[in-house]
């Protein structure tokens, strides 16, 4: 099932910088759909009464990204999976880009 989430009322910051997504046995970088190679970013997710820490996947190499950035995620989608009795969450968004902070 695939889940769209509101990120209005959350916000996020990054834990590090993008690392590539690889495939498991050839090491080589892992394709989405159109071909782009995929990369995965560690975010906290932050709202006013919780918070979390999320490895969201994307197609676009977030640049100018490392420990405790702010970010803006576009079009995040939590999707549920179960492999061989194991199932999770993850995460995939179509940008992930440094945040725009207002100055006070």
């Amino acid at each position: 099932m695939r889940l769209p989430i509101d990120t209005v009322a959350v916000q996020f910051m990054s834990a590090g910088p993008a690392e590539p997504v690889l495939d498991f046995d050839t090491k080589a970088p892992r394709l989405d759909a159109n071909g782009q190679a995929l990369y995965s970013v560690h975010l906290f997710a932050i709202s006013p009464d919780s918070y979390d820490t999320w490895t969201v996947k994307v197609a676009v190499e977030p640049k100018s990204i490392g420990n405790f950035t702010p970010v803006k995620v576009t079009n995040l989608i939590a999707s549920t999976w179960d492999i061989g009795g194991n199932h999770g969450v993850s995460f995939k968004a179509d940008k992930i880009e440094p945040a725009k902070i207002a100055a006070n």
